[in-house]
């Protein structure tokens, strides 16, 4: 019974209408949209650091030719909240949020409008190269972070608006 359980589970997941999300491979229709997006500018360093590691998980071409165009806004805040008796920093927070719209470049409408963000926390020690070093790291893995959550959210718009295969 204990050996028929995982066919069981397999068989009942076929019936509930699951699909994966990126069927098809290379050709399908989920990495064929998300090849045909490409990032507008964003400012700062955050935004240069995020509109990279999007272009390394779309791997589009950033042409204008691009089917869609992401534009996104960023607002990168760093707050401390771990307070000494002397009222020295010790700890801070990192947040990195973004709000990004999927833009129809054929028509100029916005297909999808959402936002994406985390935050991460950093030790304020007495060395203040080494804070700043590891602010620079926190928003390095925020980027990162964030372009995973816009990946997929753009992943999943492409996965339910390709046509059904019948």
């Amino acid at each position: 019974m204990i050996r028929a359980l995982p066919l069981l589970l397999l068989l009942s997941l076929s019936a509930c209408g699951l699909r994966p999300l990126y069927s098809g491979g290379e050709g399908g229709a989920t990495v064929q949209l998300l090849r045909s997006v490409s990032v507008a500018p964003i400012d700062g360093r955050s935004g240069w650091l995020l509109r990279n590691a999007l272009n390394d998980r779309l791997q589009s071409g950033g042409d204008a030719t691009s089917a869609f165009r992401l534009e996104i806004e960023l607002d990168d805040q760093i707050a401390g909240f771990g307070v000494r008796r002397d009222d020295t920093i010790t700890r801070e927070r990192r947040t990195l949020r973004a709000r990004y719209r999927l833009v129809d470049t054929s028509n100029g409408a916005v297909v999808l409008d959402a936002t994406a963000g985390s935050d991460v926390g950093i030790d304020v020690v007495s060395s203040e190269y080494a804070t700043v070093a590891a602010e620079n790291s926190a928003l390095e893995r925020l980027s990162e972070i964030l372009a995973d959550q816009i990946t997929a959210r753009v992943a999943l718009y492409a996965n339910r608006t390709e046509p059904k295969a019948k």
